[in-house]
């Protein structure tokens, strides 16, 4: 295995270029409001960085080593994709500083909740674990970013279809394939720290023509942490590949639990789909961590013509949460379909940063982002980035957002974004940021219902837009009752 030492190399030249954009439209308002040979499409190759970094973060170099050394001392060998990615991942981490509020991407996150603890690894899950699979899906237990097989139930999958450990996959061509698309994307340094970091890399693997009729329920638990008011951030990297050939179907539901009350615990998280021609997945995200930890994800998809991709988002836990989406069509007729609902009931921040490329004809994507600010120190933000480039005309792409701030200082910072390089498309977008309207209140005391259950009402609907797209009834049972209990001190005190 490579280390760290390997890459660190004198900066020889560092050389600039400047490109010339074509006209095009740009669409960019910013709202800044506080309440007073395979059937995929070949992947671009990814080249050694030729500028290799002449000094490094202090801090980040102290994780990346720790993260190197809590590997090296429980494993000996890695798969090739494994060992690609780390490699890749090393590479980056050696030339990216910890990002600050002077970083445009981190301009409304704070991150100094991770920046000034003490950041350990994870290096091996808990030896005793009493936690209860609660679901009647094909599930996956990882445990500290640790694939756990006896909290897992993986019978009831279809013949042909893999759910487990890279290490495991039963073939040498399925390894091929992940491996092809493994560390073709570059996201930010979270992402880097995830490649260096991940003990394993949990990969879902369906077959060219499979559908498969049940969902695979992953369930991410974080056990270790630190006590209120401690430095010490254990941290995980849990990484999971989902690779679905020509005409697949399958659903993915990732939930994300803390086990036991206001723990503090870094869940540092990646997940990476590919989308064969005319397959389809439907992705259900679920996060409810602890209130005092920090819950970053990463999520890349990409997909090939004519499929089809639906991601769900119930996002309520954290005191820093903070989702990276990025979605690339590399195929015409494809459909993409976000839908997020952010609520923050005390001192957190419910961040969500997304980013889809259009690149070929007939592309349809639509994307709602809903948030719920119930406190006065709460935050929530939204950057959403829809970009459609030359060749994807015909085109139909919509984004709305739209906030509710039920505190006098709860804050939202809104910033959809929109680039349209073709010609010949229908796109749109919109924002809205606001309290519980009075006359919307004012209708339901005019038939005498009274003011607790108006505003319940109208804060449960508001919300229930999103969490109805939730394909299975047993899941949006489950997030419907935790929103409510979650809100009930906010309404009570409020009415």
């Amino acid at each position: 295995m490579r280390s760290l030492a390997d890459f660190l190399e004198p900066a020889t030249a560092i050389t600039m270029a400047a490109t010339l954009l074509s006209p095009h439209l740009l669409l960019n308002p910013k709202l800044s409001i506080q309440n007073s040979a395979s059937k995929f499409p070949t992947p671009k190759s990814r080249s050694t960085p030729k500028i290799r970094a002449a000094f490094s973060d202090p801090f980040v170099l102290q994780i990346a080593e720790s993260l190197e050394d809590s590997l090296s001392s429980s494993s000996t060998s890695s798969p090739p994709p494994l060992q690609k990615l780390r490699d890749a991942s090393s590479q980056t981490v050696l030339s990216t500083p910890w990002p600050s509020r002077k970083d445009e991407p981190f301009r409304f996150t704070d991150t100094s909740l991770i920046r000034y603890s003490q950041v350990t690894p994870i290096s091996h899950p808990p030896t005793s674990i009493a936690i209860s699979t609660d679901t009647q899906f094909p599930n996956l237990s990882i445990v500290d970013g640790h694939i756990v097989y006896s909290l897992s139930n993986l019978s009831q999958l279809p013949t042909g279809v893999f759910v487990g450990s890279l290490s495991s996959l039963p073939s040498e061509t399925i390894t091929k394939k992940v491996s092809e698309f493994v560390a073709n994307f570059e996201g930010d340094l979270f992402w880097s720290l995830n490649g260096l970091g991940t003990p394993d890399m949990a990969v879902v693997y369906v077959p060219a023509g499979c559908r498969v009729e049940m969902p695979l329920h992953i369930v991410y638990y974080s056990v270790e942490g630190g006590d209120i008011g401690s430095k010490k951030l254990p941290v995980s990297n849990p990484r999971v590949f989902v690779l679905v050939e020509e005409g697949g179907e399958i659903g993915v539901i990732e939930e994300y639990v803390g086990v036991g009350e206001n723990k503090c615990y870094w869940a540092n998280t990646v997940t990476e789909v590919v989308i064969g021609e005319g397959a389809k997945v439907k992705h259900s995200y679920i996060q409810s961590q602890s209130l005092s930890a920090a819950h970053i994800k990463w999520t890349s998809v990409q997909q090939g013509s004519s499929s089809s991709y639906e991601l769900i988002e119930v996002s309520t836990g954290g005191k820093l949460s903070r989702h990276n989406v990025n979605i690339q069509q590399v195929g015409p007729d494809t459909v993409t379909e976000l839908s997020a609902f952010h609520l923050s009931v005390g001192d957190q921040t419910q961040d969500l940063h997304s980013r889809l490329v259009l690149d070929h004809p007939r592309g349809y994507s639509r994307q709602l982002h809903k948030c719920i600010v119930a406190h006065s120190l709460g935050q929530a933000v939204f950057d959403g980035n829809i970009k459609v480039n030359r060749y994807a005309q015909r085109t139909d792409a919509g984004q709305l957002t739209r906030s509710l701030l039920l505190e006098p200082r709860a804050t939202v910072n809104v910033k959809p974004n929109l680039q349209i390089i073709a010609d010949d498309v229908k796109c749109s977008h919109g924002a809205a940021i606001s309290d519980l309207e009075e006359n919307q209140l004012f209708y339901f005391l005019a038939r005498g219902i009274d003011l607790e259950t108006a505003r319940k009402a109208l804060i449960f609907s508001f919300g229930g837009e999103v969490i109805e797209r939730l394909p299975y009834s047993s899941i949006r049972k489950k997030v419907e009752t935790h929103i409510k209990a979650l809100l009930e001190p906010t309404l009570k005190g409020s009415s």
